[in-house]
């Protein structure tokens, strides 16, 4: 019990790093929640900073959710007494999901920056990747795909996040793949939980006032923030 709540809290922690603010900090002296969309991630990054600090704030926070769910997980075999196996379901993989999921809220909610952070894709994705690589892999493809045709990036987040969990049942009844049933279920709740998180994007996509990003420079009314809706 003890090594759990280690790996939750050391997760949350990593998770937490509030990756956007700092960049907008260094590179520009600004704090970024107060422009553009006003959301900490990657995407208002992009268009407030351009795409080198967009990158970069996606690299980081991919990292975050890959180093909780690949590398702190593991302290669950090191500290305390934790079994191979519970109901059924691999221990590994569970302790995988459990430290993703901390990181992800910390993501969302960091301590570091008032509990004001990001709505969680990408370091979601990077803990997806410590899973199995094949079917995030996918997604992300197809986000990649959707973000450049579209120039909507909620909209991208929004199709791969849900064809994640698609592609998981696929593999295992289509292709006869080995998945977990814990990784299934958590596939499942984590797209409705970034379902969830971008409710707001799916109003203004079905009222068709939606931002795009025009470019991948920085905006240069960067001081100017977008309305909510």
């Amino acid at each position: 019990m003890l090594s759990l709540l280690i790996i939750i809290v050391l997760s949350y922690l990593v998770g937490s790093i509030p990756t956007s603010v700092w960049v907008g900090k260094i590179s520009k002296g600004i704090d970024i929640r107060d422009h553009g969309s006003g959301n900490a991630g990657a995407t208002n990054t992009f268009r407030v900073l351009g795409w080198k600090a967009g990158l970069v704030v996606s690299l980081i926070d991919m990292f975050k959710g890959f180093t909780a769910a690949y590398w702190v997980s593991q302290l669950g075999y090191h500290v305390g007494d934790i079994p191979v196996v519970y109901g059924g379901w691999e221990t590994d993989i569970m302790l995988r999901i459990m430290a993703g999921l901390a990181a992800v809220l910390g993501h969302m909610y960091t301590i570091f920056a008032g509990f004001r952070g990001g709505k969680g894709v990408i370091t979601a994705a990077g803990m997806l990747y410590a899973l199995e690589p094949v079917s995030i892999s996918i997604s992300f493809a197809l986000f990649f795909i959707l973000t450049f045709t579209t120039r909507y990036v909620s909209l991208a987040s929004i199709l791969a996040t849900t064809s994640y969990p698609l592609i998981i049942l696929f593999m295992r009844y289509v292709l006869d793949i080995p998945v977990d049933g814990s990784h299934i279920i958590f596939a499942s709740v984590t797209a409705l939980f970034i379902l969830w998180r971008h409710r707001a994007n799916m109003k203004r996509l079905l009222n068709g006032t939606e931002n795009r990003i025009s470019s991948f420079k920085p905006a240069k009314g960067h001081l100017n923030k977008e309305p909510k809706a």
